[in-house]
């Protein structure tokens, strides 16, 4: 893996062509750089209980005294070796030619590194000396490092990526007091709640099986190199995974207890302590470093980790200095990509190359080096559908909504309540799940989450609703949620609610390189909820056939400007494959279900007095 990509392994298979090329061409621009002025050594870094970490340390040849800037990973610090230098260093070029200390930690347990890996790393038990996470191996790592690394000015700052990020994240409580400065990006802090590989229970199955099926290898010895990738002998994911059948196919078939986290998934389908104690949340009190949280609107990975990261320190640690940057971007795209455009969806500018040069950097300069205040707000959020960035005193700004839309006979919303009982049904087949993307791809695909959404409202398994076209923009900023009064014939079912951008059948010219958006039904934003977790993750309760049940579902956050001539659309459906795992309908144990379990059901919208269904919008005035 090369150095470019350290903060996002998990792509790295399914890395374009022009991706690679701007890789290629980056590497060109700054090795020369990198390598006349700096000077690297690599180091095995003692913790408290004696495990040593690998540790590579990027120095400026001359100059004054820097700060460090640290970043820790369980993808590898390649490259390996201290005659071998990466294109360049830091989270952008500018870092490289300003002059910091970087240094790139393999985690505990992960290619060069001593001790044994644990994903999401539990918190230390209380009361136990000696014992340690990674709170404590980042305190230690700055400890040396101050120590021991010469013309440090005694400030540090940590980053990262999606894993990375969850690291950086965990150095917050209790940080040493030379940490000054953490940009966590795409954190993730919960992996059964809403980031990955679980939502609200379901799990994400494209997403974990690509992810694990070759991040899980267990390491026997220290290494600088990865298993091979996994090869799936077909590009088209929606039938890999129908013929794979029930999920206890996939030891079975291809990992033959090779992969011990997904048997520890398979393990443990509810969220039980296994889950608890890799909560992130919960660890957050007071901080003291100042924060860049930073996430993308699109991003399909871990923007639950970003908004729930927010959410807590603005509850747990309400003086800390803290910053909120979401973008319209997807996972790690703005460290990767320009930013101009995601999918058929255009921006109006290269959003990603303004957050590094007019974020990013300053905020790290303005901490670690005394550079000027860059007076950044509380948030900058994009603002989807009119493509501009809004400085904002709080996220979600003051004001909003709510307000209820509600559905309607004849595939309707409005904004009024129902005065007439109705129901909408729809069937649902395992056999026949409907597809999350429509297109051949393996994994999940990069832009589903603004993708045209057409295809799947063809079909007599999902609902269409719509509002008449606005007369006036209609802007949405904080979360959606959704109450339905829904049954099945069956005793589970998943529920899935997408809110779509209707565009006009005249819609907007195309930008350059794009694609016609004439009666485009964009994405904004969609969610599933298990039906057998509606009332606990913890605790899982059969549905009753036939029986109408209120269930309520809460939409990740969303800053998107519905315009004047667009409709405000819903679709409601019972599968998302193969993005969610198939749900056999019948109250179960899903994880060790057989093939002779599933069934196809009889599922029913209701919208009349008494069982209005309706979402709850999140209205900026």
């Amino acid at each position: 893996m090369n150095q470019p990509d350290r903060t996002n392994r998990r792509s790295r298979w399914r890395a374009p062509a022009a991706l690679l090329a701007a890789g290629l061409a980056l590497a060109a621009q700054g090795l020369p750089y990198v390598t006349a002025h700096y000077a690297k050594r690599e180091v095995m870094l003692p913790m408290r209980d004696g495990v040593r970490l690998f540790t590579a340390i990027y120095a400026p040849k001359e100059g004054p005294a820097c700060p460090i800037l640290l970043a820790r990973t369980p993808y590898g610090v390649a490259p390996y070796g201290e005659t071998e230098f990466p294109a360049d260093l830091g989270p952008s070029a500018r870092f490289g030619r300003e002059g910091f200390i970087f240094v790139f930690q393999d985690v505990r347990g992960k290619m060069m590194s001593e001790g044994s890996f644990a994903d999401l790393t539990p918190a230390r038990p209380p009361g136990r000396p000696g014992a340690v996470d990674e709170s404590t191996d980042t305190y230690d790592t700055v400890a040396w490092l101050l120590a021991h690394v010469p013309r440090n000015n005694g400030r540090v700052g940590q980053w990262g990526i999606s894993y990375p990020a969850f690291y950086a994240a965990a150095a917050l409580p209790g940080a040493h007091p030379a940490m000054k400065a953490v940009s966590p990006q795409a954190p993730i802090v919960d992996w059964f709640d809403g980031d990955d590989f679980h939502h609200n229970g379901a799990l994400w199955l494209a997403h974990f099986f690509t992810y694990i099926a070759d991040f899980g290898h267990p390491r026997p010895r220290p290494t600088t190199t990865w298993p091979p990738d996994f090869e799936p002998g077909s590009r088209d994911g929606y039938a890999f995974f129908l013929d794979l059948g029930p999920l206890a196919n996939v030891d079975r078939r291809y990992f033959k207890g090779d992969i011990p986290f997904w048997n520890e998934v398979m393990a443990h389908g509810t969220r039980d302590a296994f889950w608890q104690a890799r909560d992130l949340r919960p660890r957050l009190g007071a901080v003291t470093p100042a924060v860049l949280e930073v996430g993308g609107w699109f991003d399909a990975e871990n923007l639950y980790g970003t908004l729930e990261l927010h959410r807590t320190l603005a509850a747990r640690s309400p003086a800390s200095e803290r910053h909120l940057v979401l973008g319209p971007w997807d996972h790690g795209g703005w460290q990767r990509r320009p930013g101009a455009h995601l999918g058929d969806i255009p921006f109006g500018a290269n959003t990603s190359e303004w957050f590094r040069a007019e974020v990013e950097f300053p905020f790290f300069l303005h901490h670690l080096k005394g550079g000027p205040d860059p007076g950044l707000p509380a948030a900058w959020a994009f603002e989807t559908g009119t493509n501009r960035w809004r400085r904002l005193a709080a996220w979600p700004p003051p004001g909003t909504g709510p307000v209820k839309l509600y559905f309607e006979a004849k595939g309707r919303l409005a904004f009024a309540p129902p005065a007439e009982p109705g129901a909408d049904g729809y069937p649902s087949d395992p056999a026949r799940p409907v597809p999350y993307y429509e297109g051949i791809t393996f994994g999940m695909a990069r832009d589903y989450m603004t993708a045209d959404q057409r295809f799947a409202g063809r079909r007599p398994d999902v609902l269409t609703y719509a509002t008449a076209p606005l007369t006036a923009d209609l802007t949405l900023a904080g979360p959606i949620q959704a109450e339905l009064w829904v049954s099945t014939t069956g005793t589970d079912s998943d529920w899935v609610v997408k809110v779509l951008d209707g565009y006009p059948d005249e819609g907007p010219p195309p930008w350059p390189g794009g694609r016609s958006l004439d009666g485009y039904q964009q994405l904004v934003r969609g969610e599933v909820l298990r039906g057998k977790f509606r009332a606990s993750l913890e605790h899982p309760e059969p549905m009753v056939p036939g029986q109408p049940t209120r269930i309520r579902l809460r939409l990740n956050d969303v800053f998107h400007t519905f315009r004047a001539g667009h409709r405000l659309m819903v679709q409601v459906q019972s599968s998302w494959f193969p993005l969610v795992d198939r749900n056999p309908q019948v109250f179960t144990d899903i994880y060790h279900a057989e093939a002779d379990a599933f069934r196809p059901a009889e599922q029913r919208l209701y919208r009349g007095p008494g069982q209005a269904s309706h979402l709850l919008l999140p209205v900026l005035p």
